[in-house]
């Protein structure tokens, strides 16, 4: 996301991050009323309700319309409808950071369970297991296909139960077997 949209996301959550601002967005969301009326209706002087209002005209959260001497407001529902609409979609939220270093996690992963070239366990959590059988499983060229003695020879080299680390990189999908031959499955991005 550009870094004008997400501080226009941001002014805009900030004005809701406030329980006084929600609270007259409900009134408003039912019927206008007057700075006067809000006063009355959440038991907050009139400035503060001013305030309240200002921030949230900032983000076209409210209208205001005269009618005499006095300004009457209204919730904008087109505003809250188009942010979700057009803001709030899983594609523009996972835009919200930028540079992710998505590899971080498995990084940090094999950092604190492989020791030199050596696995030290296997974890439990089964986010964890994946990233460690993966890093297993390119131990393998995709395409070739491999004799079971072959398969625990190389995997000795790095965890001593061969037996449960094959089961489980077919359990997993990363690799199939077949009448004793092995062979990587290619992964899908």
């Amino acid at each position: 996301m550009k870094t004008e949209q997400f501080r226009i996301l941001l002014h805009f959550f900030k004005a809701l991050a406030d329980e006084s601002r929600l609270k007259i967005l409900s009134f408003l969301a039912n019927q206008e009323c007057s700075v006067e009326e809000l006063a009355v209706l959440l038991k907050l002087r009139e400035p503060t309700i001013s305030h309240h209002l200002a921030k949230l005209k900032e983000v076209n959260l409210v209208v205001m319309r005269p009618e005499g001497n006095t300004r009457l407001y209204q919730l904008d529902g087109g505003t809250l409808q188009s942010v979700t609409r057009d803001i709030l979609t899983p594609e523009n939220i996972a835009s919200w950071v930028e540079d992710k270093d998505i590899e971080a996690w498995e990084r940090k992963i094999l950092h604190t369970y492989i020791e030199g070239d050596r696995l030290k366990e296997i974890p439990s959590s089964r986010k964890k297991r994946f990233i460690i059988l993966k890093w297993l499983a390119n131990k393998f060229e995709v395409g070739l296909q491999y004799p079971e003695t072959l398969v625990d020879e190389t995997l000795k080299r790095y965890y001593p139960d061969v037996d449960s680390i094959k089961q489980e990189l077919i359990d997993y999908q990363l690799m199939q077997r077949e009448n004793g031959i092995y062979w990587r499955r290619a992964q899908e991005e």
